[in-house]
C-alpha cells in the first residue's frame, strides 16, 4: 500500500509521471489526502491508477492534507504568490519601543520559528522604510538552509547602496521593485547585483501591490513572507493579496503613543469592516504564542 498527501500526477512534466512509478512498482492500493486541483491532474490521476487495476481511497486525513499542501493549492489556482503576513509584537501591540528599538522583542524559539517560515516561502518582502530603520539582511539563518528571494518596496529607490541588502546582493539574490521613472536611474543597484523590477504605482503612488503580485506569479514565485512594517502590512491588506496572517506575540508591554504598530495606514472605519481571520489556531513557542489565521475572503459587515 502507498499512502501520500497529493494526488499522483499522471503527465510528463519535470519529472515522469508518479502514476507510472506506482504501476512499475506494482502497488496495489493508493491512499490519498487531497485532490490534485492542477488542471493537468484534477482527478486523472486517481482515474488514471482505477482503470489500471489499483484500488484508490481518497481524502484521508484530507484537512490535514489541505493544509500541507496550501501553498501549492493558491498559486495553481490563482497564479499568484500565497502570502503570509508575519510580524512579532508585544501584548499591548507594538512592533518597536517609541525610540524605534526592536531587538527582540520575541524570545529565541519564535524566531528559529521564523527561520523556518523563510525556507519555506520562494521569497521575503519588505517595504524601503523597514530597509531604512532595521537594514535588515532578511536571509535564513538555518544551516545549509536556501535563501528565499528578496524583494524591496522602493518606489524612488531611497535603498541605500550601502545597506545590508544591496551590499550582500551579489551573494543572495535581490529584487528591488521600484517605479518607472526610478528604474531609469538604477545601474548602481544593478552593478551591485540587484534586479530592479520596475512596476506600475497605484493611485497614492505606492507599488501596486495586486500588479506585482501578477508578475510574481508569471516568474514562477509560488508564496512570499511578508515582513514588513505597519504601512507596507496596511496596503497589502487593503489590496487583498494577503492569504495568511501570523503574529508572534510576546508578553511584553512597550507602551508609547508614538510606537509603531503591526498595521498602520489609514485603517478601517468601523469595527464591522475590520477584515476578519478563519481557521486559527495558536501555537505556544517558549513563552512566545503565535496566533495564525487566513484572511476571510467574505464581504465585511455593512
Amino acid at each position: 500500500d502507498l499512502y501520500v498527501t497529493l494526488e499522483p500526477c499522471c503527465h510528463y512534466g519535470k519529472q515522469p509521471p508518479c502514476t507510472e512509478a506506482i504501476l512499475a512498482n506494482g502497488i496495489s492500493h493508493v491512499y490519498i489526502g487531497s485532490s490534485d486541483p492542477n488542471p493537468l491532474v484534477s482527478g486523472k490521476g486517481s482515474a488514471y491508477l482505477r482503470e489500471h487495476g489499483v484500488a484508490v481511497t481518497e481524502g484521508i486525513l484530507k484537512a490535514s492534507c489541505d493544509r500541507l499542501n496550501a501553498i501549492f493549492f493558491h498559486y495553481i489556482t490563482t497564479k499568484t504568490p500565497y502570502v503570509t503576513m508575519k510580524y512579532a509584537m508585544t501584548l499591548d501591540g507594538k512592533i518597536a519601543c517609541y525610540t524605534g528599538a526592536s531587538k527582540w522583542i520575541t524570545g529565541d524559539a519564535a524566531r528559529e520559528h521564523v527561520q523556518k517560515e523563510r525556507l519555506r516561502h520562494s521569497g521575503i518582502m519588505v517595504g524601503v522604510g523597514t530597509v531604512l530603520a532595521d537594514d535588515p539582511m532578511l536571509t535564513c539563518r538555518i544551516p545549509g538552509g536556501r535563501n528565499p528571494l528578496r524583494i524591496i518596496c522602493d518606489t524612488y529607490l531611497r535603498t541605500p547602496l550601502s545597506s545590508a541588502i544591496v551590499q550582500s546582493a551579489s551573494d543572495v539574490p535581490t529584487m528591488i521593485v521600484c517605479g518607472d521613472a526610478a528604474a531609469a536611474h538604477a545601474d548602481a543597484f544593478r552593478a551591485a547585483g540587484c534586479r530592479i523590477l520596475p512596476c506600475e504605482t497605484a493611485a497614492d503612488g505606492k507599488i501596486d501591490l495586486q500588479k506585482l503580485m501578477r508578475i510574481l506569479g508569471n516568474e514562477q514565485i509560488d508564496s512570499i513572507l511578508l515582513e514588513g512594517g505597519g504601512e507596507l502590512n496596511w496596503s497589502a491588506l487593503h489590496s487583498g493579496i494577503v492569504t495568511v496572517v501570523q503574529a508572534y506575540i510576546a508578553p511584553k508591554l512597550f507602551g508609547g503613543a508614538a510606537a509603531k504598530t503591526p498595521v498602520q495606514g489609514q485603517g478601517v472605519p468601523d469595527p464591522a469592516n475590520g477584515f476578519q481571520l478563519t481557521n486559527t489556531h495558536t501555537t505556544m513557542l517558549g513563552d512566545d504564542m503565535l496566533i495564525e489565521g487566513e484572511i476571510c475572503l467574505c464581504s465585511p459587515e455593512s
